[in-house]
């Protein structure tokens, strides 16, 4: 369970892409493909606003969790690898793939892995969208200084802190370091270091690998930056 309040914290206060994902399902129709859905930031937004949705994810706990959060939706869950994925001859019309998946892949070889698939689970007419996050502004908090608010929240009696520290670019990558803290009813704290590593990728690069999958680029969203969250394009592509 602790993995799921700490996605829940740091990633499922985001909302500016939900618009767009609403949007491009009802031009496309039914059903969706969130991949990379964790506990349904995205998936049960568009289950909620009548769409069929099949999400996919990787971890089983989050999956667990967004199907115990969707009784009664048309929601069903896979666990599975974005770059090895096979549903037993389904198509879709639409596969969503959002806020930066697609560069926790482990660079070119997985995104044209993952693209192969999508190409093989894409419906006639049906459009593949990839948020990336081209750049992301390196920083990094040093002692006694002011740096960004941290994510908060309350489980049980527990308090939950996650504090971003650093971005930082390292190689082909951007790393995103952050503190995260517990405080429990006893007043017993506990401290962790979290590290995530994101592929740089531009609109280019994703490109290139589409056309090598069998897929074409249709077009560019872009998704406005907040205080709190970078801004993302959104790259669609088709058969």
């Amino acid at each position: 369970m602790t993995s799921v309040i700490w996605h829940d914290l740091e990633c499922g206060g985001y909302h500016e892409d939900i618009a767009l994902w609403l949007a491009l399902a009802g031009e496309r129709g039914d059903p969706v493909l969130d991949v990379g859905a964790g506990t349904g930031r995205v998936t049960l937004a568009l289950a909620r606003a009548g769409h069929r949705v099949v999400a996919l994810d990787s971890d089983p706990e989050l999956l667990g969790e967004l199907a115990r959060r969707a009784p009664g939706l048309a929601v069903e869950t896979v666990v599975d690898d974005a770059r090895s994925f096979a549903l037993a001859g389904r198509r879709f019309p639409l596969v969503l793939v959002p806020m930066q998946t697609v560069q926790l892949l482990g660079g070119t070889a997985g995104r044209a892995a993952f693209l192969r698939r999508a190409r093989a689970h894409l419906a006639a007419g049906g459009v593949v969208a990839v948020a990336i996050a081209e750049q992301f502004e390196e920083f990094e908090v040093q002692d006694g200084e002011p740096g960004p608010l941290p994510d908060m929240g309350e489980r049980d009696g527990v308090v939950y802190a996650s504090l971003p520290t650093a971005v930082r670019r390292n190689g082909a990558t951007f790393v995103l370091a952050r503190r995260r803290e517990t405080v429990d009813p006893a007043g017993r704290r506990t401290v962790s270091e979290d590290r995530i590593a994101l592929d740089i990728v531009t609109v280019r690069m994703l490109e290139r690998e589409a056309r090598t999958a069998g897929l074409r680029r249709l077009g560019v969203r872009r998704i406005a930056p907040t205080d709190a969250h970078v801004g993302s394009e959104v790259v669609m592509f088709g058969a």
